[in-house]
């Protein structure tokens, strides 16, 4: 392959967008309704996307099942590495007495059972804008086509049971299945929007489940080390951030929770403790030059500080000062107060740093205010 090639692999502008399960259900009860309505059942139909486009999908299945019509298809993600990729989005449509529109979940939709969610609790998770979306179309042929009876619509996802395991579903409260999804109808390769919306979610049910503390971590290692060390907390407490500290922090504040417990390893939260709140390994490089810094600043001999300054990653400093708890704390403290300056709010805030082993290197608990001679920048 030529470099040519795997600079265009890589490049986002270069990735094919994909379709949301909201965008593949409207267009299945499209092809059911229009099934019903004139007896034949369309190879493909084309919807208008909240984006502002047409989309054309492909009716794979159709099946007849009493007075009514199931109509699939398989969802495409595009480049995304979604765990809905290649999901069959099914709808059953059928016309009833009762007059009106009725959307329901079947099948591996999920059921929402914790406020704090856009769905109320009790009904199938469909999103609002894929509601809308499919009562858009479902009108749309009551209108074209004179229809006096009232229509049924029945959202499944056969396999949707299975593919909720991949997902945060189960800690929002969603039982059963997937969520439908998808405020653009589109899905965008690698996109933050679709991550920074579940963090906000996941947020909205702990406050709505009564927690006023929240432990935040950079992925799933992390939250395991935080679990144990704060084992008497609700899982609705535990929230995923990733990189997104500065939004996740952000939310917090506006949530107006009363604690936040930072939760992460060296190598991300050597960013944080120098206030970087996007901590991506694209974001902005570690410095050693500040690492050495906070090791001056507690003590550290000068032999030392030359293994810090010749280091390669975070995580090798860390094995460097592993013991010295006065440098862990100092760096601990660091991010408590880059926290609270970002978050500009009045809340406790705590930071623990874990090695990749699970060792906790060192913590900073508490810290409710700035204390410029204390904190080094």
């Amino acid at each position: 392959m030529s470099e040519q090639n795997k600079r265009n692999k890589k490049d986002p502008s270069q990735m094919r967008h994909g379709y949301t399960t909201g965008a593949c259900a409207t267009a299945m009860t499209k092809a059911a309704l229009q099934g019903i309505v004139t007896g034949q059942v369309p190879d493909e139909v084309t919807i208008y996307l909240p984006v502002g486009q047409f989309a054309t999908f492909k009716v794979e299945t159709s099946e007849i099942q009493g007075n009514a019509i199931m109509c699939e298809t398989i969802k495409d993600a595009g480049d995304d590495p979604d765990a809905t990729h290649q999901a069959r989005i099914q709808s059953t449509v059928r016309l009833i007495e009762e007059p009106g529109i009725h959307l329901d979940g079947g099948v591996g939709v999920g059921r929402v059972t914790k406020a704090g969610l856009p769905v109320p609790v009790g009904y199938a998770a469909i999103n609002p804008v894929p509601q809308k979306m499919i009562t858009g179309v479902v009108q749309e042929a009551i209108d074209t086509y004179a229809i006096e009876n009232g229509v049924e619509v029945i959202i499944s996802v056969p396999d949707g049971e299975e593919i909720a395991k991949k997902t945060l579903n189960a800690r929002l409260g969603i039982v059963g299945g997937i969520s439908i999804l998808g405020t653009r109808g589109t899905v965008v390769p690698f996109s933050s929007s679709a991550y920074m919306a579940s963090i906000v979610q996941a947020l909205n049910v702990a406050k709505e489940a009564g927690c006023d503390h929240i432990v935040i971590t950079t992925g799933g290692r992390s939250e395991k080390f935080a679990m144990k060390q704060y084992p008497d907390l609700p899982e609705e407490s535990f929230i995923e951030m990733g990189d997104f500290v500065g939004f996740t922090l952000k939310n917090i504040a506006r949530k107006k929770f009363a604690k936040v417990s930072l939760v992460g390893m060296m190598g991300k939260f050597s960013k944080v403790a120098q206030g970087v709140m996007m901590v991506h390994s694209k974001s902005a490089p570690i410095s050693f030059e500040f690492l050495a810094g906070i090791a001056k600043k507690v003590g550290v001999e000068e032999e030392q500080i030359g293994e810090i300054l010749t280091a390669n990653t975070a995580s090798q400093v860390g094995d460097i000062l592993k013991g010295n708890e006065a440098f862990f704390e100092a760096l601990c403290k660091n991010c408590c107060y880059f926290a609270l300056a970002h978050m500009d709010t009045t809340i406790n805030v705590s930071t623990s740093l874990y090695a990749m082993n699970g060792d906790c290197l060192g913590k900073a608990e508490n810290i409710d205010k700035l204390d410029e001679d204390d904190w080094y920048r």
